[in-house]
């Protein structure tokens, strides 16, 4: 017996049903790291405990600090001091704590296993998330920014720089979120990433200006990734510096070794 082709619902000339002609493939590689990078981000901005990182701890902190005379930030305004720290906050929040944390618990539950045995490549799944990344940023970054103008933010500098900036801090936060998200077991992660965001919001020169430490604290405490990040964006906003080059040292250096450390030693299961 023949058959003939056909589109689906069609019929031959013989007047029996035509046979599907299915085309079995992965889409395109952009579309798939576009449409996994839409799902990651939906699934931050709807979880809560992200949300509140993200968005609500850095938002009452300039709000409080930038109303209240809690902590000595030197001459000027408050909140001229405040906001660059509270953005390298945002950025810290959502490339380390928040990732590390939503990356272990998808390790735990067998999801990375799975979506490495996808058709999306496991360096796509990997762009996807730090796509993921770069959005939040952007919509923390406005509102923030938004906030700070409304509490009279008068900022200066070079927009370049803070680009720069933020750039690396974020490669640098992501990669030690990878990293201990792939390394730790989820509950761990969820301690250790919770605990480190504490510990560079108290040290890390966010709220607290360096110069309130001892001398040799200052030493080490200026070398973290979170002290590179708020001061460069404060030398900039605030003090109008061309490009901190120090800083961005510093952030370039952990970007490497995070992203390094984390490509080698992340388990997927």
């Amino acid at each position: 017996m023949t058959t003939t082709t056909g589109t689906p619902g069609n019929t031959g000339a013989s007047g029996t049903a035509g046979t599907y002609a299915p085309r079995p493939g992965a889409a395109p590689l952009g579309r798939m790291i576009a449409a996994q990078a839409v799902l990651e981000t939906k699934m931050l901005l709807r979880n809560g405990e992200q949300l509140l990182l993200t968005v609500i701890i850095p938002t009452l902190l300039l709000v409080l600090f930038s109303s209240v005379d809690i902590v000595d930030t030197g001459a000027g305004e408050a909140v001229d001091f405040l906001a660059p720290g509270i953005l390298a906050l945002a950025v810290m929040s959502t490339a380390f704590t928040g990732q590390a944390i939503a990356t272990g618990f998808e390790r735990r539950y067998g999801v990375l296993k799975r979506l490495a045995a996808s058709p999306l490549p496991r360096w796509a799944l990997m762009t996807a998330k730090s796509a993921s990344v770069l959005v939040t940023e952007v919509l923390q970054i406005v509102l923030l920014t938004v906030i700070a103008f409304a509490l009279g933010w008068s900022p200066h500098g070079n927009p370049a720089a803070v680009l720069l900036l933020l750039v690396l801090g974020t490669a640098a936060f992501s990669g030690l979120g990878l990293l201990m998200a792939g390394t730790l077991k989820a509950e761990a992660t969820l301690a250790a990433a919770n605990l480190v965001f504490l510990l560079l919001l108290l040290g890390g020169g966010v709220v607290v200006p360096l110069d309130r430490f001892p001398d040799a604290a200052q030493d080490v405490l200026g070398l973290l990734p979170i002290s590179a990040l708020s001061d460069g964006l404060r030398d900039v906003l605030q003090h109008g510096a061309a490009m901190p080059w120090g800083d961005l040292g510093i952030l370039a250096g952990w970007a490497v070794v995070g992203l390094a450390a984390a490509g080698k030693f992340f388990r997927w299961e």
